[in-house]
């Protein structure tokens, strides 16, 4: 009898780098008073079945509270995710993540990855000490999706919900369906183990990876300054008359409506733009994006967030 081939195995690889899923509170009816990034991810995968014909392999490479998430992380974390998608027998790469800097993560890995298999973050909003925590459901459909043939690029999974990497965003600060995806709407839904897709998966035309992850030393500076009522120039003033130890690169302009600035603040932002300071304006608002009119002096970021914007102008100031 001849022998059959063995059936193939592949792997989805979940990387950890703490968060409120890895999460520990005093005792399991407290949601809030906990120290994030405790749990080593292979305990977390404690109990978590793999999809038929699926291994899962555990890395963690980081253990922080996503509020400091910084750079240095990001690039281990896209180095670790180049070098398990480039193994053929891995079929995607799951991140668990803290949920105050998910989204920044996501487009991160979006903008340097460009990857042509799943890269997915997913989290909790509970510790893995509660009483019902929403991890280990989260981990398990993140891994479905990892899992899902044809599945590609950068997404995030939370409450059943797919979002894309590019659109995910925070809109909620406590209950467990957390995120959204703006006027796009998620990339579909992950229902008893199986993802049922209602648009394309998110694709990048190019990678920056190269420029990303060779850089040692730091990171061009951009910093965030909101528009408001009764706004003055005085903290771009200052960014501006700081030394010249680490100087400022880059501003990005938190924008109200559609891509409007206080005059005050915009005349501080001339002036920085004329210093030789990239500026850039993007909407404070959580839908829609800026429509460009002919006259705008300072540049828009379209539909990306303040915080995305902020990753997007650190990338193009590299080559700079």
């Amino acid at each position: 009898m001849a022998n059959l081939p063995l059936p193939e195995v592949r792997r989805v690889v979940v990387l950890g780098t703490g968060g409120t899923i890895a999460g520990k509170a005093s005792s399991s009816g407290d949601n809030i008073g906990y120290t994030a990034g405790q749990v080593d991810v292979s305990d977390l995968l404690g109990g978590i079945d793999a999809p038929e014909g699926v291994t899962l392999l555990a890395e963690q490479v980081a253990q922080v509270d996503s509020k400091d998430m910084a750079i240095d992380i990001w690039q281990k974390l896209a180095q670790r995710c180049m070098h398990w998608l480039a193994q053929p027998g891995v079929a995607g790469v799951v991140i668990t993540h803290g949920t105050d800097t998910l989204e920044e993560t996501a487009f991160f890995l979006h903008s340097v990855l460009a990857p042509a298999k799943p890269v997915v973050l997913t989290c909790a909003m509970r510790p893995a000490t509660a009483l019902s925590p929403d991890g280990p459901q989260n981990v398990r459909d993140a891994i479905a999706v990892a899992a899902t043939a044809g599945a590609q690029g950068v997404t995030a999974v939370c409450a059943g919900t797919v979002h894309s990497g590019v659109e995910v965003q925070k809109v909620h600060t406590y209950r467990l369906d957390a995120f959204a995806s703006g006027d796009a709407g998620p990339i579909g839904y992950v229902e008893e183990g199986a993802v049922r897709r209602v648009r394309e998966w998110p694709t990048s035309s190019s990678s920056q990876a190269s420029k990303a992850l060779s850089v040692s030393g730091p990171w061009p500076r951009v910093e965030i300054v909101m528009s408001h009522a009764g706004a003055s120039g005085a903290i771009i003033d200052a960014l501006l008359r700081e030394g010249a130890d680490e100087p400022v690169r880059g501003l990005v302009l938190a924008t109200t409506g559609n891509g409007t600035v206080h005059h005050a603040l915009e005349a501080a932002a001339f002036k920085a733009q004329d210093a030789g300071v990239a500026v850039l304006r993007a909407t404070r608002c959580t839908n829609g994006r800026i429509l460009p009119k002919t006259d705008d002096r300072l540049r828009d970021a379209g539909a990306l967030t303040p915080v995305k914007a902020r990753i997007a102008l650190m990338l193009e100031l590299l080559g700079d």
